[in-house]
């Protein structure tokens, strides 16, 4: 059998007291930097949805990636517009470039891991079809050279990252920065973004404003 590593248990010295108010104020740093991000960016997040929604209609497809957690959402995008929550609201076409392990890998071991999505967006993507990526530093090296290829083949690209918005924020046609140094914090705005613009994509085409 392979040894054992005895770990030492310590008392946690924090009550419980201290711990209702770290996570009030974790709950107050969330809501305080979607508001601000709704507040200052509204306009901006509106237009994006009217051109999203145009490019729905003319028959684009939206096209998701990331990495980690940020893959998890391209994936939650994804699913959203391809299978609404909402029964009335009709499907809409979208990928995540995130989800298949088999290919990720395949490419990452034959090629190169930052290749992983630019070489997907090569073989699928269509000029005129969108791009959206997420990154949380801005500095995601496979997101970059995918949204380089998709700006070189006409596609739309749409970037959700934080901090100071890092080469995303430069190189994406329409870049959402969250202005924020916690990835958690970031994540959380990034949910709630792709929620509305979801929400809002529909409500453009003529659909029942049912949330």
């Amino acid at each position: 059998m392979p040894p054992t590593t005895n770990m030492a248990v310590t008392a946690n010295p924090l009550t419980d007291s201290d711990l209702v108010q770290a996570l009030s104020r974790k709950a107050r740093e969330s809501v305080s930097v979607k508001e601000h991000v709704f507040a200052e960016h509204g306009p901006r997040i509106v237009a994006l949805c009217r051109s999203m929604a145009d490019a729905f209609g003319r028959g684009s497809r939206l096209l998701v990636m990331g990495n980690g957690g940020s893959a998890c959402d391209a994936q939650h995008v994804a699913v959203e517009f391809t299978h609404p929550i909402v029964q009335k609201r009709r499907p809409l076409p979208a990928v995540s470039l995130s989800a298949d392990p088999v290919l990720l890998t395949a490419i990452g071991n034959d090629r190169d891991f930052g290749r992983v999505f630019a070489d997907q967006v090569r073989a699928i993507g269509r000029s005129g079809d969108m791009l959206l990526g997420f990154s949380t530093s801005g500095h995601s090296g496979n997101v970059l050279q995918a949204v380089r290829v998709g700006r070189e083949m006409g596609l739309f690209t749409i970037g959700l990252t934080g901090m100071d918005g890092g080469k995303l924020a430069e190189c994406a046609d329409w870049c959402l920065v969250v202005p924020s140094f916690s990835i958690h914090r970031i994540q959380e705005t990034h949910e709630a973004v792709y929620h509305i613009i979801w929400d809002l994509i529909h409500l453009i085409r003529g659909e029942e404003d049912v949330l």
